[in-house]
C-alpha cells in the first residue's frame, strides 16, 4: 500500500476505506500483472514452454493426460545434468585428492601407475591407464573405512575443494536452472530421484542438502560393503570392489529394482542416460524425456559427440528422431550457476 505520509488522519482514514472497498479488484489486477514467474532462469522459448505445458497437462485432473501423484516419478542424472563434469567427473577429483593424502604412507606410488599420474596431476596419463586404472584409483581411495567416515571425508572435501579452472567450490558448480526445475516438479506433486553413474554414498554425503532431496531418493553406483562390529560398535565397511554400476542399461535396471515404477519425466546429458530416457518414453502415461546439451563454451563448456566425458552422440540422434526435448544451454538458460544471478 502506498505510504500516505504528510496526510491528515482523516484523509488517511478516508483513503483506507476506499482502498478496502476496492481491495478485491486491485488484488486481482495485481495478480494478472505480476504472475508468479516459473523457471525464472530459463529464457522464454520452446524448451521452457514445453516443460510447463507438460507439467500443467499431467497435473490437471480434467485433462486426458492427467497422471496421479503416485505415478509422477521424475529421475535426474547428476554429472553434467545437475552440476558440471568437465574436465573430469568431480568424484574423480575427490579420489585424486584422497590418493595424494594417502601417498606419504605409500612411497612406491611415485613410480607406480595409475598413482604416478594422479600425484603428477596428469589427467591424460591417468586416462591412458584405461578403465582398470581409473577403477583402481577409485577403489583405493573409496574403501577400507566405515561408511560414516567416508561420508564425513566427502563433506569435508566439498566444503573446501576448488575446481581447477573455475576456481569455485565444486558444490557451487550446480546449475541454477536445474535447481528451479527440481523445485517446480516437486511443487507439482512429482517424486524426484537422482539416478547417476556417480557413487551413491558420495552423492548422499552432500547433495541431499544442495538439491533438497532425502538420501533415499538418491541412487548411483555402489561399492560392496559388509557389516562388522569393531570395538563393540556396529558399522558398514566399504570393500575395494564394485557391487553395481549405475550407467547405461544399469539405470533402468536400478530404477525398476529400487523405485519400482517407470519415470514419466527423465533428464540426462549423455549416452550413458539414453537407456533411462528410453525407459521413460516407454511409459504408457504421457512422458517427457529431456536432454541437456552442453553448447555454452563461454559460461560452461561446449561438448557432445566426441567428448571423453559426457559423450552425447547416439542420444542426440535419438532425441532428434523421436522429438524429445533438448536443452540448448547457451540459448535456453539466462544463467548457468547460482553465483551468476
Amino acid at each position: 500500500m502506498r505510504k500516505l505520509l504528510n496526510f491528515t488522519l482523516s484523509v488517511f482514514t478516508l483513503l483506507l476505506l476506499i482502498n478496502c472497498s476496492n481491495r478485491a479488484d486491485s488484488t486481482a489486477k495485481l495478480e494478472v500483472e505480476n504472475p508468479k514467474v516459473v523457471l525464472p532462469s530459463w529464457n522464454e522459448g520452446e524448451t521452457k514452454q514445453s516443460i510447463i505445458d507438460f507439467v500443467e497437462s499431467v497435473t490437471d485432473s480434467s485433462s486426458a493426460d492427467f497422471i496421479p501423484e503416485a505415478d509422477r516419478i521424475a529421475t535426474f542424472d547428476n554429472d553434467g545434468t545437475l552440476w558440471s563434469e568437465q574436465p573430469a567427473y568431480f568424484q574423480l577429483f575427490f579420489a585424486m585428492d584422497r590418493i595424494k593424502k594417502m601417498a606419504p604412507d605409500h612411497p612406491e606410488w611415485k613410480n607406480e601407475e595409475p598413482f604416478r599420474s594422479v600425484l603428477a596431476d596428469d589427467l591424460n596419463g591417468l586416462a591412458n591407464q584405461g578403465l582398470e586404472g581409473l577403477l583402481k584409483v577409485v577403489m583405493v581411495s573409496h574403501s577400507g573405512m566405515e561408511s560414516d567416515e567416508f561420508k564425513a571425508l566427502v563433506r569435508d572435501w566439498t566444503s573446501k575443494a576448488m575446481h581447477p579452472t573455475k576456481k569455485k567450490l565444486y558444490k557451487d558448480l550446480i546449475y541454477q536452472p536445474m535447481m528451479e526445475l527440481l523445485a517446480y516438479l516437486k511443487e507439482n506433486g512429482f517424486k524426484v530421484y537422482i539416478v547417476s553413474g556417480g557413487g551413491t554414498d558420495f552423492m548422499r554425503a552432500f547433495v541431499t542438502e544442495i538439491y533438497d532431496l532425502p538420501s533415499e531418493r538418491i541412487y548411483g553406483s555402489r561399492i560392496s560393503t559388509e557389516y562388522r562390529i569393531v570395538d563393540g560398535k556396529p558399522g558398514i565397511y566399504r570393500l575395494p570392489e564394485l557391487e553395481f554400476i549405475d550407467d547405461k542399461e544399469g539405470k533402468p535396471v536400478n530404477i525398476e529394482k529400487l523405485i519400482g515404477k517407470k519415470p514419466v519425466f527423465a533428464v540426462g546429458n549423455s549416452d550413458g542416460d539414453l537407456a533411462m530416457l528410453q525407459w521413460t518414453a516407454a511409459n504408457t502415461y504421457k512422458n517427457f524425456p529431456l536432454y541437456v546439451h552442453h553448447t555454452d563454451s563461454i559460461r560452461e563448456w561446449a561438448y557432445d559427440r566426441k567428448s571423453h566425458i559426457g559423450k552425447l552422440d547416439r542420444g542426440l540422434d535419438e532425441a532428434q528422431q523421436k522429438g524429445w526435448t533438448v536443452i540448448d544451454m547457451a540459448n535456453d538458460w539466462s544463467v548457468v550457476y547460482p553465483f551468476e544471478k
